[in-house]
């Protein structure tokens, strides 16, 4: 029995550890330099009730160093003045263009709607999206982004971290759990696979968005409108990561506990919709990694082979630890690591309690 309870233990492991060899690839890979002729781009907006926002990081797309690009606003049935700002940054500046979506019975609340008629207004085809409460970090965001669009290349995944409070366990918690998605969806798109972006930071081309018929395969859900596009749109051959430090873009994160928990619900609910492959490979990720520590925790507990037991997580932890370490260089999350086995550890039982929570009841709305 206890030979058989550490031959579990050792294989459970051993799958935790095959995951992290993988994130490798994303880890140590180096960026390329790229040389590509500066494609115009058009940079959509969806704003909801986000007229501060909006006066605060707007400004930050304005002073993009790029020759030519346009920013499509989307008032997206705002209750507040996000209309009223968007018409005086309009008078400022020409390349700004508004799209006013009124409520429309058959797509209520439904952010792919707003989307879809920013699409269609767009002058160009290449297409960067990013959210009302996101700053890109850099003036070179535009540029950098961009310049994956290399012959066959029609999507391009960029880094959508949050901006940092340091006195917040909380906005350490949350920029972590960001950081380890980042990492995934990375990874396997450097290994022919991706699965998922996020709105914060992706660019794709219309013609591709057009080719889907933009997002009518998953127009009932409420959200999903870059993760789920991403999963049906994006294949090894079309697709680019881009992790440069000019690329990233912060938003701001939610303020209380209670808030974020309902925003991965919504995140948790949308995974169920993604391809067969990669739900079952993000599933095996979440339940080995769940089923670790009970596993550990009994064999200590009965005294089985303390010694390997301890040894087995010492290298799990090198391991991990290495992984996050130089995936947090690369996207500047470096003050999150230290804290890596606590953080990781809560995550993998949040989650199990939000899918079991999403089991009863279900977020509706993108706001």
């Amino acid at each position: 029995m206890a030979t058989l309870l550490l031959g579990l233990f050792l294989f459970i492991t051993l799958v935790n550890l095959i995951y992290f060899f993988v994130f490798f690839s994303f880890a140590t890979a180096e960026s390329k330099t790229k040389i590509h002729p500066e494609v115009p781009v058009s940079v959509i907006i969806c704003a909801k009730n986000e007229a501060e926002n909006l006066r605060n990081f707007l400004p930050s797309i304005l002073e993009q160093d790029y020759p030519e690009f346009e920013i499509v606003v989307i008032n997206d049935a705002s209750t507040d003045e996000s209309l009223d700002v968007m018409e005086e940054f309009q008078q400022i500046d020409p390349r700004i263009r508004i799209v006013n979506v009124e409520n429309n019975e058959a797509f209520w609340a439904n952010k792919k709607y707003a989307l879809t008629l920013g699409i269609k207004k767009a002058r160009f085809k290449h297409l960067l999206f990013t959210d009302a409460d996101c700053a890109p970090q850099s003036r070179n965001w535009i540029r950098s982004m961009s310049s994956n669009f290399q012959p066959g290349i029609s999507i391009v995944l960029g880094y959508g971290g949050y901006f940092r409070h340091k006195k917040s366990l909380l906005n350490k918690l949350i920029r972590f759990e960001t950081l380890l998605t980042a990492i995934q969806y990375f990874s396997f798109a450097r290994l022919g696979s991706p699965y998922m972006g996020v709105g914060r930071n992706l660019a794709y081309t219309s013609t591709r968005f057009y080719e889907l018929k933009g997002f009518a395969s998953h127009l009932q859900i409420r959200s999903g409108d870059d993760d789920l596009f991403v999963n049906e749109a994006a294949t090894g051959r079309n697709t680019a990561s881009c992790f440069e430090k000019d690329a990233i873009t912060r938003s701001v994160p939610k303020a209380t506990f209670s808030a974020w928990i309902k925003q991965k619900k919504r995140h948790v609910s949308v995974a169920k919709h993604y391809k067969p492959k990669h739900q079952f490979f993000l599933a095996i990720f979440y339940i080995f990694r769940l089923l670790f520590w009970p596993v550990f925790i009994a064999l200590l507990l009965l005294k089985i082979y303390p010694m390997i037991v301890l040894a087995s997580l010492a290298f799990k932890l090198l391991v991990e630890g290495f992984v996050y370490f130089k995936a947090a260089s690369k996207l500047d999350e470096k003050d999150v690591v230290w804290l890596f086995p606590f953080f990781d550890l809560f995550l993998i039982y949040l989650q199990l309690t939000i899918f079991i929570s999403n089991l009863v009841s279900k977020p509706t709305h993108w706001k």
